[in-house]
């Protein structure tokens, strides 16, 4: 049975710090259900305990089927008492994205338009996940199909913030200790930027590295997964890799079942890129203490300046926000345009502005880009042989305050936050993990971890190496 959460009130969560907030974590938990002294159905009830208290005002989730994960609970339960779990996630709550779809519930994609479109079959990755035996919980909020419009969705560490987007409520639920992950996904920025904002771990893959399903329609959409630990980021999505594969034409998302040991890297370099110049003064300083702190465990960090290959990078993806915005709503206007042809009142007048935007271009326009995409890719290449990976703010400063549109004025441009630090990952089909090292104003903000195509365990290994050996740092 779908069981809708209830809207209320509740109290927001006291201001965050990077060294003592823990998420919400499962691999720790399996040994317990092995040797009997705790169950995946205890766990999954901790989870709806948490869900209870915290959903009014967080309103991370669509919809729920509580009866269908606890029967799926249940049957993890018995598995592991009689020795045979279907993998290391056997019993772990989740939370899907409402673009994704799933058999036993609606998949609304965060628009009117779309209200009550119950197609009853699984996305490529949630069957993975059920597969594994996970316990797939419920629907998490989306933006409007995925873009800037904004869902209800709070900042788990302060309700007058947005969580990001467009992956809102997968980011949320994790943040606010509602499930130990979620699946999101991203175009843009919608996995790393909210993951960010909410104190988690996120894994962006390679492109094309977890099979999309039904959701193939541009070709810089990726699926991840938002989690409390990287141990359970890493197992999520290497399990559903394992069982679902890569996007067609792909090899997959590849490495080790088990979380990749930390690795402390030799060599990184900055990523300045556009965003640069809009981090505010506390939020720049936190991530210069994080570079100060690289160093003094012994990693050789370079800057644009210090070697022509980085340089050379750092001109090269000039403009790659406004290039990601212009492919994606290239290839978005198809939908987008049948969507207000046939549901003009039930579609955002942001999304109706993404469409006006696209239709304005030429098939010439979208060429351009492209290739000027893929010199992206080659001066990103070129510095593969010169550094372990690139560093950089997984988001222009912490979530910024979002309590909706005023009437009567122009609309917010992006009521879900900046994705300048985003876009380069993106566009460029690189693997990042966004790692929360940091805090500025009480808020999280997280550092990203970036690599070559194909070096998701290589980035996990050092995204590992960070959290457990670079302190945290708060400003």
């Amino acid at each position: 049975m779908n069981v809708r959460v209830p809207e209320g009130d509740a109290p927001a969560m006291t201001a965050y710090s990077p060294s003592t907030f823990r998420g919400l974590t499962f691999h720790d938990a399996t040994p317990r259900f092995a040797d009997g002294s705790d169950t995946p159905r205890a766990y999954l009830e901790r989870c709806l305990e948490t869900i209870a208290a915290r959903e009014p005002t967080v309103r991370a989730w669509v919809v729920m089927n509580q009866q269908g994960a606890r029967e799926a609970a249940d049957a993890s339960t018995a598995r592991w008492k009689a020795g045979k779990p279907l993998s290391a996630i056997d019993g772990m709550p989740v939370g899907i994205k409402d673009l994704l779809e799933t058999r036993d519930m609606p998949t609304q994609m965060g628009c009117v338009g779309y209200r009550g479109n119950f197609p009853k079959r699984d996305n490529a990755a949630v069957w993975a996940l059920r597969q594994a035996g996970t316990v797939v919980l419920g629907k998490t909020v989306t933006t409007e199909l995925g873009g800037a419009h904004p869902g209800p969705t709070t900042n788990p560490f302060d309700s007058g913030r947005t969580p990001g987007g467009s992956s809102s409520g997968s980011a949320a639920a994790v943040g606010a200790c509602m499930v130990p992950a979620a699946i999101g996904s991203q175009v843009g920025g919608s996995i790393i930027r909210p993951a960010s904002y909410c104190g988690n771990y996120a894994l962006k893959p390679t492109q094309g590295g977890i099979n999309r399903g039904e959701r193939q329609a541009t070709s810089m959409s990726t699926h991840g997964p938002h989690a409390g630990s990287i141990e359970d980021m890493w197992l999520v999505a290497i399990e559903i890799a394992k069982r679902a594969g890569g996007d067609p034409g792909r090899l997959g998302l590849f490495g080790p079942d088990a979380p990749p040991a930390a690795r402390r890297p030799a060599t990184v370099a900055v990523m300045e890129a556009e965003g640069w110049r809009l981090l505010d003064d506390a939020s720049r300083a936190a991530f210069e203490a994080i570079v100060d702190a690289l160093r003094a465990q012994g990693v050789t960090v370079l800057r644009r300046a210090d070697h022509p290959a980085i340089e050379r990078f750092e001109q090269a993806i000039q403009g790659v926000q406004a290039l990601t915005n212009v492919i994606t709503g290239w290839e978005n206007h198809w939908n987008f345009r049948n969507l207000v042809a046939q549901d003009p009142n039930n579609i955002s007048d942001r999304a109706k502005s993404v469409l006006a935007g696209a239709e304005k271009q030429s098939i010439e326009d979208y060429r351009a880009a492209i290739l000027k995409r893929e010199e992206m890719r080659r001066a990103h290449e070129a510095i593969g042989p010169v550094v372990d990976a690139l560093i950089a703010p997984a988001s222009p400063g912490p979530a910024p305050v979002w309590t909706g549109d005023v009437p009567g004025q122009p609309q917010i441009k992006r009521p879900t936050g900046d994705a300048v630090y985003n876009t380069p990952s993106s566009a460029l089909g690189a693997p990042v993990v966004t790692v929360p090292l940091m805090s500025v104003g009480g808020m999280p903000m997280g550092v990203q971890v970036m690599g070559q195509s194909h070096t998701d365990a290589a980035m996990t290994a050092i995204a590992r190496w960070m959290a457990e050996s670079v302190p945290p740092v708060a400003a």
